[in-house]
């Protein structure tokens, strides 16, 4: 173990107990969960009061999990020990990135701006559909974004500032969040949207983010140096690992404490797919039963106009339907022909 300053002056040693009641009160971050949570909470009983519907779910995901995740990321003991402890900064990274922004959009805090607030939500809606939206939430930048901030806090002077600077810890918590919220809010499409992209380009742009974050851990577990030392050896932590083993335990809970947020995500990508080729294939059967009615119309209609007109011959199906109607259905109908398009 690598000597520490003797006038070590921060919290006490780390245990299972002091995970659970080890907290600080951050005012900024303390305020804005608060002020999250009351608005949430009017809005849905202004939407209630007039007479629209609020699942509790919703607000369980809002509130509970996704506010609760964000307080437990910056005021539990991820936030006592983060500039203690390598793993304790990495188990906060991974809450703020991943954790509190999926729950945040499942929330469906736009729908809910839009029904509470009709107006306000109305510019919000047109903001959401214009040009600057659609480049913004591409969904190639978004990945990136969810990946590259961190790294690039983690792998320059940005990690220490954080420690040393109020200012700068309070924005980089947002910082952090802002784009895990976009990735989550884009792909699950619980709220309205810029651009609906297919389902196989989510489950794609999702296993993109399941590897970057593995690569991101590797990264931090494979550097030989050890990220922000003059800070750590300056704090002096007596207890627990040594810093080069506590980077390693970081690294290990970016890489699977991120897969294990993300791997699942991917799996409700691939079922949401499913369900929805099971509604297509169900729309486009009901579609072609609806023309074959059409058509058993007509053939029935010509057989009786020739029976009263008394023609020797009835008129064969195929020269009583229109000839759009011979041809096959996969041939004409734009959700096949615009996908194998070029092909």
């Amino acid at each position: 173990m690598p000597s520490f300053a003797t006038a070590y002056s921060g919290p006490p040693k780390l245990t299972l107990t002091r995970a659970f009641t080890e907290w600080r009160v951050d005012v900024p971050m303390l305020v804005l969960i608060l002020l999250a949570a009351a608005w949430y909470l009017v809005s849905v009983r202004r939407v209630r009061r007039a007479g629209g519907q609020w699942g509790s779910g919703r607000t369980f995901a809002f509130i509970v999990l996704g506010l609760g995740f964000w307080a437990i990321a910056t005021m539990a003991w991820p936030g006592v020990y983060e500039s203690v402890l390598f793993y304790a900064r990495a188990t906060q990274t991974v809450l703020l990135v991943l954790v509190s922004p999926l729950f945040l959009a499942m929330g469906k805090p736009l729908t809910l701006l839009i029904e509470a607030y009709p107006r306000a939500g109305g510019r919000v809606k047109r903001a959401v559909c214009g040009r600057v939206a659609r480049v913004v939430t591409f969904p190639a930048i978004t990945t990136l974004l969810l990946v590259a901030v961190p790294m690039v806090m983690y792998f320059t002077s940005w990690y220490t500032h954080v420690f040393t600077n109020g200012t700068v810890r309070e924005l980089t918590y947002l910082i952090l969040m802002a784009p895990g919220y976009v990735f989550f809010w884009t792909l699950l499409r619980v709220d309205p949207v810029p651009r609906e992209y297919p389902y196989g380009v989510a489950m794609w742009i999702t296993a993109a983010e399941v590897v970057g974050d593995a690569f991101f851990g590797i990264a931090i577990i494979a550097d030989q140096t050890i990220l922000a030392a003059a800070h750590y050896h300056a704090v002096g932590y007596p207890f627990g690992p040594s810093l080069a083993t506590s980077q390693v335990l970081g690294g290990g809970i970016i890489w699977i404490l991120g897969d294990f947020v993300g791997l699942p995500f991917l799996a409700v990508q691939l079922i949401q797919m499913m369900r929805a080729d099971k509604q297509e294939a169900a729309e486009i059967d009901a579609e072609l039963d609806a023309r074959d009615a059409v058509r058993e119309a007509a053939m029935a209609a010509a057989g009786q106009t020739t029976a009263d007109d008394g023609a020797a011959a009835p008129v064969s199906a195929e020269a009583a339907a229109p000839e759009e109607a011979d041809r096959p259905w996969w041939e004409s109908d734009p959700r096949l022909t615009d996908r194998f398009k070029g092909a």
